[in-house]
Order: structure tokens, then C-alpha cells, then sequence
């Protein structure tokens, strides 16, 4: 105590005072923070690695929000909380926050816990990076670098380039305005003042992330064409021709068509060659959606999936979903190596990108991207694919879609259940129709009282806290459940707890 009076002193007599301000040594207490850190990833570990694989524990502890707001106290004051006040929040910020590594987590197209990748976004937020020059990023610039090239092979071009996006809804949006700036360059200078009205073509079961990205590029959505599916949810390729070429007597400009491999809510795949054909044949831009459906590629069995993708301009492929990469990790992959990508974003900032640096400048590509201040996403890919290999991330594919076929099987055993349709991907849609309602007839009155059962039983396991599964109304079918497997930590007797506990859940529907 008495030396730290001693050296408090020896820097209140040779301080510095600019403002009013000591500025005599840091500000922060290291000593304190590192403690912190220490004691919050002990926390971390305890509450929520530990646990990811226990089935016992709860998928989410439901609180309403007004009840949450109190319990967390989350109101911002004049002075810092104390230390243990501090640990206690990071504590009930985990017991209240819905587990998407349990193995009953089954709600949304991503799920589970890779360590590699975990242990990636851990070094990645502690050094803090921003990836847009070499200078600032080396190692993360040539991951990236890495990883991209070998996500090109998977594709199947011989050559490419890329960008990692926060999101598959942006990858969309910068294939979209590549694709525009491609028709016409002279946009990026002139502005949509002089352009014809331009038209795009995707599928009425696209994501809703197309819709977007045409209001925000001032397309308009309008201008979306949204082709026609089949039973399955696949664009129907005589549609789009029909469209293109409507387009054209309408004295339209089409410059895009965005096919998707994986959809949201079916899981469906669009026939990725004979839609090829009709770009070929129009000269259009062919962007494929591989948000979801992408990570078929590293597995030499469902790769089929994809056949075609390597006929177009663009791919967005998102390794967070299937491949548990650790959110986000997105990739827009992009056949032409020729620069379109830096020349149609590039701003050429001279505070970053200058051109006269000590190294190859070819190397700063943050000009390529519409951010400044990028994260590392690459990085958790990379770790992971080192550790577990090609191989290992094919196994997780093949065990996925085993699942998910194991799954099917269950459901066309049990009364009760009865699937939309036989997926062919991870996504499983089905309904469960209670007692109550398996002998009534099938009319107007049967799907009104079916459509209310889904929303039922989600209220009572979220408050109950034993899984998670979504629902959803979908192209004039009733509410009906999408189970989605990915989490490599789910197993046979995960499947079958999901369908007893429906039953439980609705036993007196």
C-alpha cells in the first residue's frame, strides 16, 4: 500500500495537464480488466461449452420481455458497475439467451458449436483486426485469400475472386450490382438518371433478400420478376424464358437472373443448367443463391444438388449454416478474375490505398468491398477446415441429410404426422395434426383448425424451454412445422425426442 501511495504521488508531481487531463501514464486498469476477462471466460466456459451438448439442460429459459428488461437491468448510469455486478449480467445475458448450440435447437438454417471456429472468433476478437490492407491485416488478408481459392475449386471454375460479407442478403446485393454495373459501367459515374428500366428474374421462392436489394439499388421491386416453382419449390425454366422474353417486347432491359440452391422454408434446388442455358442464350447475368444449399459441395455424394453452378457469374455460399463456420461467414464468389469486382467498388480512398507502399499493393484488397472496417470471417473457416479436413466437413454434410432422411422415415410411420413433401435437402416440413382433428374432414374448417395448432405448440416448448422448431404459413399451405438438421451434436434419439414431444405438447389439442 505504501508504494502505491509512493508512486501515486511521483505522478501527481510530474504530471502532465493538458485541459484539466493527467495525461501521466494509461488510463485503464490493466490488472482489473485482465481479471475481468479471466473470470468471464471461465463463465463462458462453464455455461455455455460445457454445456452445448447437454440434452438436459434447456434450450431457452422464457422470460417476457417486459419481465427480461428487470431481470437485466439494462438501464446505462453515470458510474461503472462493480465487478461482480458485472460477471452476475454475463451470467444472466447467457442463462437468458436462447442456446443455438443445443442439440435440440432446430429453429433457424444454423446451429450447433464448432470449437475450431470458436476458438478462431475468440483470437479474432481479441486482436481486433479490420481487414482491408496488408499492412494492417497480413495473415488474415492471406486467409482469406486461401480460403476463397479453394471455395473457387469447390465450385468448379478454373479461376475466380471474392469477397467475405456480413451476410448472405449482402452477397446478393453486390451480385445484383455487380451484374448491373456489368450491363452498364457507366452507372457508377452517371447514376440511374440514363439507364433503361432494368429488370431482374429469380424464383417466387427466393430469399426475400432479392426484394431488398433491388429497393436499395434503386431497381425498384417491381422490376423483380418473380418466376414461377414447380410442386417442389424449382423455378420452372420454361417460366423464365417466357419472362425474359416478355420483358423484352415490354422494352425492358434484363440484366440478372439469381437462381437459388437451398431455398429458406423447402429446401428446394433450382435446375441450375437449363437456366444456365437461358443466360447463355439472352446474355444474363446468372447469380446463384447458395446461401444454404452451397455447402453440398464438399460432400461428393449431395454435390448433384448443385449441378450446373459452375456455369455461373456469381455464387453466395454461407459455411455459417450448414457447415457451422460461427456467424457470419459469408462468401460472394465471382467468376471473373479480370478486376470487375475492384472496378465496380472500388473508391480508391488515398489515406488507405496508397499505391506507392513498400510491398505488392495487389494485396490491399479492401477496395473490393463497399465496407471499410471488414471482420476477419474467413479466419473461423480456415481454422476449422485445417483441423478437420475436407473430409471432416463432408462428414458433416452426409450426417446432416442422414439425419434428416431418418427423420422422414419416423414421421411416415407415426399417426399424427404427415410431411408437405419428401425434402431433398436438411429442410423437413410436416404437420402434426392432433386427435381432435384426424377424423375430420378434409375442408375450409380442418385447415383453419390445423393452422392454429403449430403456433400452439411452439408457445408451450419455449416456455417449457425443451427444443426449438419454427412454423410457418407457406404458398397457401397452412402453418406446418420446418425442422432443420445441421448441428453435428444431434443424433437418432434427438429425431425421435422431437416427435414425442410434439405429441406430448399436443396431447390435449
Amino acid at each position: 500500500v505504501g508504494n502505491c501511495k509512493q508512486e501515486m504521488l511521483q505522478k501527481k508531481k510530474n504530471a502532465v495537464l493538458v485541459d484539466g487531463v493527467i495525461l501521466n501514464g494509461p488510463i485503464m486498469d490493466s490488472k482489473a480488466g485482465e481479471k475481468f476477462v479471466e473470470e468471464a471466460c471461465k463463465i463462458i466456459m462453464e455455461e455455455v461449452i460445457q454445456k452445448a451438448d447437454d440434452a438436459t439442460e434447456k434450450v431457452c429459459e422464457w422470460r417476457a420481455p417486459e419481465t427480461l428488461k428487470q431481470i437485466l437491468d439494462l438501464e446505462m448510469r453515470d458510474t461503472g458497475e462493480s465487478h461482480q455486478k458485472l460477471l452476475q449480467l454475463c451470467r444472466d445475458v447467457i442463462q437468458y439467451s436462447v442456446k443455438t448450440s443445443h442439440p435440440r435447437f432446430f429453429n433457424q438454417l444454423y446451429a450447433g458449436i464448432d470449437y475450431y471456429s470458436l476458438a478462431a472468433r475468440f483470437i479474432t476478437e481479441a486482436l481486433n483486426p479490420s481487414v482491408y490492407t496488408y499492412e494492417v491485416s497480413p495473415v488474415f488478408l492471406l486467409v482469406e485469400e486461401a480460403v476463397i481459392k479453394k471455395m473457387i475449386e469447390f465450385i468448379g471454375w478454373e479461376e475466380g475472386d471474392g469477397i467475405f460479407n456480413p451476410g448472405g442478403s449482402v452477397s446478393n446485393m453486390y451480385a445484383m450490382n455487380l451484374a448491373r454495373y456489368r450491363f452498364c459501367p457507366e452507372i457508377k459515374e452517371k447514376g440511374l438518371s440514363g439507364l433503361p428500366r432494368l429488370v431482374l428474374f429469380t424464383s417466387e421462392e427466393c430469399h426475400y433478400s432479392m426484394k431488398k436489394a433491388a429497393s436499395f439499388l434503386g431497381i425498384g421491386t417491381e422490376n423483380v420478376y418473380f418466376i414461377k416453382t414447380d410442386e417442389r419449390g424449382k423455378m420452372i425454366p420454361e417460366e423464365l424464358e417466357k419472362q425474359v422474353q416478355r420483358a423484352r417486347k415490354e422494352g425492358s432491359a434484363p440484366f440478372l437472373v439469381c437462381a437459388t440452391a437451398g431455398t429458406t422454408v423447402l429446401g428446394a434446388f433450382d435446375p441450375l443448367d437449363k437456366i444456365a442455358d437461358i443466360c447463355e442464350k439472352h446474355g444474363l447475368w446468372l447469380h446463384v443463391d447458395a446461401s444454404w444449399g452451397g455447402s453440398a459441395l464438399v460432400s461428393r455424394k449431395h454435390c448433384r444438388l448443385l449441378r450446373g453452378i459452375h456455369r455461373a457469374d456469381s455464387v453466395a455460399w454461407n459455411p455459417h449454416k450448414m457447415l457451422l463456420a460461427g456467424i457470419q461467414c459469408c462468401a460472394l464468389l465471382v467468376k471473373d478474375n479480370s478486376g470487375l469486382l475492384k472496378n465496380c467498388y472500388s473508391a480508391k480512398a488515398a489515406y488507405l490505398f496508397q499505391q506507392d507502399k513498400f510491398y505488392d499493393v495487389s494485396y490491399d484488397t479492401g477496395d473490393k468491398s463497399i465496407q471499410c472496417s471488414r471482420r476477419p470471417d474467413a479466419f473461423k473457416f480456415w481454422l476449422m477446415w485445417k483441423a478437420l479436413g475436407t473430409t471432416g466437413l463432408e462428414e458433416r454434410v452426409n450426417r446432416a441429410l442422414a439425419l434428416a432422411r431418418y427423420l422422414v422415415e419416423e414421421i411416415k410411420k407415426r399417426e399424427g404426422f404427415q410431411l408437405l413433401l419428401e425434402p431433398e435437402y436438411a429442410n423437413v416440413c410436416f404437420w402434426y395434426i392432433p386427435p381432435s382433428l384426424r377424423k375430420m374432414e378434409d375442408g375450409p374448417e380442418f385447415w383453419q383448425k390445423l393452422h392454429q395448432v403449430a403456433p400452439i405448440i411452439k408457445e408451450r416448448m419455449m416456455k417449457k424451454g425443451s427444443m426449438m422448431l419454427g412454423y410457418q404459413p407457406h404458398r397457401g399451405k397452412v402453418n406446418f412445422f420446418r425442422q432443420v438438421v445441421i448441428s453435428p451434436q444431434v443424433s437418432r434419439e434427438d429425431m425421435d425426442f422431437l416427435l414425442d414431444e410434439i405429441e406430448l405438447l399436443a396431447k390435449d389439442l
